[in-house]
């Protein structure tokens, strides 16, 4: 396996577009990753499709725990839950009305393969809307039992991932009397994507689109070298 940095051109903050159709979506599915990117300097756009008030209160204060020190923009919507196909415009819309105010390094949203109807119509959506950005698709652990072989991974260190959990726990916790929401699918599903790419845990993400741009060697100028240990 070949590591690939994520990193901005030289001179700016590296920025990411973050989109979830609920709340606790996106840190579900790429919490480490949020947890890793906050490291270094970052400004990221976060959106969540659907929610109540008391939901989106919780979005609010996961964003800003999963991105300590990020240049955060929110926007929360309150479109209906478990049916975002019907309001597949409005999606499209409110997609496309950030696409013309910001150009994100990275997105990160839904698959287009997600059994749930929310995700799924998100991830369909994206990559027309966002068609010169890297995207990563998380995935998200579900009754559907939809997971699927990705073809990207994100390390994370064992005190990122008790991090990322403990603070799951922290930010929702109107979703704790779930049968599904605990340690152990968490963990369990991290630990799984670790051992795939050789590492203890990480976070596994899909990708429609990659343009591979090789680096001339020249004799005498220092290469960028990769650290011994994923920084996440």
């Amino acid at each position: 396996m070949l590591s690939l940095p994520l990193q901005a051109p030289a001179g700016r903050p590296l920025s990411l577009l973050a989109v979830g159709a609920h709340p606790d979506d996106i840190e579900i599915g790429a919490g480490g990753l949020l947890l890793g990117l906050a490291e270094s300097e970052l400004e990221a756009r976060y959106v969540v499709l659907t929610g109540t008030p008391d939901r989106q209160g919780e979005a609010r204060n996961a964003a800003h725990s999963f991105m300590p020190g990020a240049a955060l923009t929110i926007d929360l919507f309150d479109l209906p839950e478990g049916r975002l196909p019907t309001a597949w415009g409005s999606v499209k819309e409110i997609l496309e009305d950030i696409a013309r105010s910001c150009s994100p390094d990275i997105v990160i949203g839904p698959s287009s393969d997600d059994a749930h109807q929310d995700h799924r119509t998100i991830g369909e959506i994206i990559p027309t809307v966002f068609r010169d950005q890297l995207y990563l698709a998380y995935e998200i652990p579900k009754w559907d039992g939809d997971i699927s072989r990705p073809w990207m991974y994100a390390p994370m260190s064992d005190s990122t991932a008790q991090h990322k959990v403990e603070l799951l726990h922290k930010c929702f916790p109107s979703q704790r009397n779930r049968d599904w929401w605990d340690d152990e699918v968490f963990l369990g599903m991290a630990r799984l994507r670790g051992m795939e790419c050789k590492v203890r845990y990480a976070e596994a993400f899909r990708c429609p689109k990659t343009i591979i741009v090789p680096v001339p060697f020249v004799p005498g100028r220092p290469q960028e070298e990769m650290p011994d240990e994923h920084p996440y």
